[in-house]
């Protein structure tokens, strides 16, 4: 077992929610206790407390900004995606054609949809504000009724 490696689960008003930390950082966000993690050590660590605390308080619409160490796992592409996804303001939108043009390759559109499916950090890496072209919802790991709900409470406390 990786003693650095750690999972959390916590009730929330979007459901049953795991964060996992490794190394000091945010690692994963999980939207069903059934995800797992192999070789986690479940346990609540002040780092995990802390964004249980900072997750809650944005469902509350108290929070807007998170301050979390993430570390995401992916490709020099998807990393720039991702840091490009927490610039997106609270309380709007934006499309996967905005993002790519942002990363500077505006064709990329396709890749952009698959870095965003592929981050592991939702809500803290804020992939829900992003929208398709035509202003239609995509897919969203947690379900497009859980995208559409994240994006109503950052609507109701701009």
């Amino acid at each position: 077992m990786d003693n650095n490696l750690f999972l959390y689960y916590q009730k929330t008003d979007i459901g049953s929610v795991g964060i996992a930390e490794n190394d000091g950082s945010i690692t994963s966000l999980f939207f069903e206790s059934g995800d797992s993690l192999r070789g986690a050590e479940i346990i609540e660590t002040k780092l995990l407390a802390e964004a249980f605390r900072q997750l809650n308080c944005y469902l509350a619409g108290k929070l807007k900004q998170f301050s979390l160490p993430l570390a995401p796992s992916g490709t020099p592409f998807m990393l720039q995606v991702w840091k490009t996804l927490c610039t997106i303001p609270y309380g709007t939108t934006v499309t996967y054609k905005d993002i790519a043009s942002a990363v500077g390759n505006p064709q990329a559109v396709r890749a952009v949809g698959m870095a965003n499916h592929r981050n592991s950090i939702p809500i803290f890496i804020p992939c829900h504000r992003v929208i398709g072209s035509d202003g239609t919802l995509t897919g969203y790991r947690g379900g497009l009724a859980l995208k559409t709900q994240l994006l109503e409470l950052e609507q109701s406390h701009r």
